[in-house]
């Protein structure tokens, strides 16, 4: 398998591509990494340096990548935080061109907006271009439950009201989705869940709750979901290896009492899941 991942980029720590190509590679997938920005570190720090990529050269890199014929063998475009208005429009030529050389290639898109805690901390335009433009195009996508209201209009809580937004932003365009961070008022003390949809049905796993705020945690989880899926076409087992994986990274980086993701530690926990998690079909 080959995913075109085009994301930010980091040289401290894990996020963007530098939280989901290492995690890829340990899975077996061939990972085409564009960067959109190549910074420092993440801007969760609050200070950084590097330089923001503009749309023209990140287009300029897609088109070279073209110019080698690879794209009839890219099975995936993967795209998650973006910094500015205009990389919108170059992923979705990507995808339009990587479709075109390969029909059966699919667009995996983490609209990544905010989140309950914190609100939006993207620019104002971001939310609505990728509802309006981004989503729709997507076959995949993997919003969290605050991301879900925002792109369906909709304040979802509780499991019921979950899947009805789920199958409104379904009907827009995406026929996979994963929601990620759901925490329904019913559900036990101390724990948290992962939803996933698709055309044969609905899957809820849920975990204990990792006291813990880990940037970079939705990018691995976006991205080995995708691979999952991708290679299966299983959505029970994808969710089940993906929040395998994800759970015992963050028990790792927990226990570590590291601020950054401790990827490259917890190595085997992609290569080799413990499958501790069981999904109920919920639909």
């Amino acid at each position: 398998m080959k995913i075109l991942s085009i994301q930010s980029a980091v040289a401290y720590g894990h996020v963007g591509n530098s939280a989901a190509v290492f995690p890829l590679q340990r899975i077996g997938v061939e990972v085409l990494p564009v960067y959109t920005v190549n910074f420092s570190n993440h801007t969760g720090y609050g200070a950084w340096r590097g330089p923001m990529i503009s749309p023209d050269d990140v287009r300029e890199v897609l088109l070279g990548i073209e110019d080698r014929g690879v794209l009839p063998q890219i099975d995936v475009v993967l795209s998650g935080y973006q910094g500015g208005e205009g990389i919108a429009d170059v992923i979705l030529e990507a995808v339009e061109r990587v479709k075109a050389a390969n029909p059966t290639a699919v667009y995996s898109c983490d609209p990544v907006m905010g989140n309950a805690k914190s609100g939006c901390f993207v620019a104002p335009a971001i939310p609505v271009l990728l509802r309006d433009r981004v989503v729709p195009a997507a076959d995949i996508i993997t919003p969290n439950q605050f991301e879900l209201g925002f792109l369906t209009g909709t304040e979802p809580d509780t499991l019921e009201s979950t899947l009805a937004s789920v199958k409104l932003v379904r009907a827009t365009g995406p026929r996979t989705v994963l929601v990620t961070s759901v925490e329904r008022p019913d559900r036990e003390d101390g724990t948290i869940e992962m939803l996933a949809v698709d055309d044969s049905g609905a899957w809820l796993v849920q975990t204990p709750y990792i006291p813990m705020k880990a940037n970079g945690s939705g990018d691995v989880t976006a991205a080995l979901f995708t691979a999952h899926y991708r290679s299966t076409g299983d959505l029970a087992e994808a969710l089940a290896r993906t929040t395998s994986s994800v759970f015992d990274l963050l028990t790792r980086t927990h226990e570590s009492g590291e601020r950054e993701l401790q990827l490259v530690e917890s190595q085997d926990a992609y290569a080799n899941p413990k499958m501790q998690f069981k999904p109920q079909r919920v639909s």
